[in-house]
């Protein structure tokens, strides 16, 4: 059985049962008034006819009666008929006097009521002498007896001691098949308007969600599904759309690093190709003799030498770029004064800096010294690769490297700036990935594994900054990093 099914089966019969109720109280509640089983509908009008009056009310009926049974001519007494009237009015009830056709009294407080048109007509037999009436609008309860004043036939007349009724009751009476039926009405319309909410809001989104399932279970993950509450259920499905996201960026960079798995075996088998055929050939040359002065020879280990040197840093790149990456390289962090630490470090590559041909220059430093939380071997191993990376593209004369330091903040800044032929505007995005070279043809004069820069950024990262590049075509390139400074918090 499906929810929506569920939910109109429920509806309806929450519909059912409330009508029922209602009726069976309303039925009841007259039964447990009036004592009659026969209809709802005489509820009150059976309630007043067995009770018009109040005991009161009843003593000064009972008087008229026998006054009228007795001394009938008293009735005609306009002082005598007032004096009762009173007395009514007393209790909030009023005298009605008839003779013939005509009024001979009529209480003060009906003022406005036409009784001569509505009064019930003569029943000298006195079968039902307790009844209501209504006069327009306005609703009575009443006792009444009919007698004669004379022994003429002819001579009738009829007392009526009367008291308003609240017109509420009446209309009740005469509404209830209404009300039934527009409480009816408004219940099937609440059922069905709730029915097609819960619908709307409930069953749909979790059809949608079902739909997104079976796509992903038949390994679509594009299917993008799309809430439009913020409730449990609206929750719910952006909660599952967040985790189909996350599903399909996880395979996306799966896909990726496979991709990049295979770029980078192609990587190493051309990057140590070269060296192992380079120390191959020079071991046969030295194996078959050629090297038959010591000063062939002493070139030839060189050669080498300086090719397993190579093939040496390629593989410590790799191991210490797969430690980044899996989080087991530990940091030793420590006080570090940023300004005197980058002097060192271009001061150890002065030799380099002399065999590459190039100037370097600084930028403004900061007026005092500025301390940062860093592992000095491994913020060295980032200068190390960015100048290496300058090294490589600097094909211009004067070869020009400029260093600058600024602080932003909570964080100083620092940047290495070059006047090399720059990167593509479709290359620098991705020039921090692993594996990444612009130079797609590998060729000796760019070298390297490509894991210069995704190391650089690794070890930023890991000290809780941020590197990025800019670089225009023919303009130079400017990398860039930032470090958090120092807090003594002693």
């Amino acid at each position: 059985m499906s929810i929506r099914f569920r939910l109109l089966l429920s509806f309806t019969s929450v519909v059912v049962v409330s009508v029922i109720l209602f009726v069976s109280a309303a039925y009841l509640l007259s039964v447990a008034v009036t004592g009659d089983f026969r209809s709802i509908s005489s509820f009150y009008k059976i309630h007043y006819s067995l009770h018009p009056l109040s005991e009161e009310e009843e003593t000064i009926f009972i008087d008229l009666k026998y006054l009228a049974k007795h001394d009938p001519q008293k009735l005609k007494d306009r002082l005598l008929l007032e004096d009762y009237d009173f007395k009514l009015k007393m209790v909030q009830a009023g005298l009605v006097v008839r003779n013939h056709d005509e009024l001979i009294y009529a209480a003060p407080i009906f003022e406005g009521v036409n009784f001569a048109e509505i009064l019930p007509p003569y029943d000298l037999g006195n079968h039902s002498i307790r009844n209501t009436i209504n006069a327009g609008s306005r609703f009575f309860s009443y006792a009444k007896f009919d007698f004669y004043f004379s022994a003429a036939k002819d001579d009738k007349g009829s007392i009526f001691v009367l008291r308003e009724r609240s017109p509420f009751a009446e209309v009740v009476r005469k509404l209830l098949p209404i009300l039934i039926a527009v409480f009816t009405a408004i219940l099937l319309l609440t059922g069905f308007l709730l029915y097609r909410y819960v619908t709307r809001k409930i069953v749909q989104p979790l059809d949608g969600l079902r739909q997104s399932a079976e796509h992903i279970k038949d390994g679509d993950l594009t299917f993008e599904l799309r809430s439009a509450s913020t409730d449990e259920v609206g929750q719910l499905v952006m909660t599952f759309e967040e985790m189909r996201k996350q599903l399909y960026d996880s395979i996306q960079l799966q896909l990726h690093y496979e991709e990049n798995r295979k770029q980078l075996l192609s990587n190493i088998s051309h990057d140590l190709r070269t060296p192992i055929t380079t120390i191959k050939g020079y071991a046969e040359g030295i194996r078959d003799g050629v090297t038959d002065t010591q000063e062939k020879l002493d070139k030839y280990v060189e050669a080498i030498h300086t090719r397993a040197a190579d093939m040496e840093r390629l593989v410590e790149e790799l191991l210490l770029y797969s430690k980044l990456d899996l989080k087991k390289e530990p940091f030793s962090f420590e006080q570090v004064e940023l300004n005197g630490f980058l002097h060192r470090v271009v001061g150890e590559l002065a030799i380099e800096f002399d065999t590459h041909s190039v100037e370097v220059s600084w930028e403004q430093a900061p007026r005092q010294e500025r301390f940062v939380l860093a592992d000095r071997e491994k913020l060295k191993r980032v200068m190390m690769n960015l100048f290496d990376n300058c090294f490589k593209y600097l094909n211009q004369d004067p070869k020009k490297i400029t260093i600058g330091i600024e602080e932003r903040g909570e964080h100083i800044r620092v940047k290495l700036a070059d006047n090399g032929p720059g990167i593509k505007r479709e290359s620098l995005p991705h020039i921090f990935e692993r594996f990444y070279r612009e130079e797609p043809s590998r060729s000796l004069g760019a070298g390297g594994s490509g894991l210069g820069l995704s190391i650089a950024r690794q070890i930023i990262e890991g000290h809780g900054g941020t590197i990025w590049a800019a670089s225009e075509p023919g303009q130079g390139t400017s990398v860039y990093f930032t470090l958090k400074i120092f807090v003594d918090r002693r």
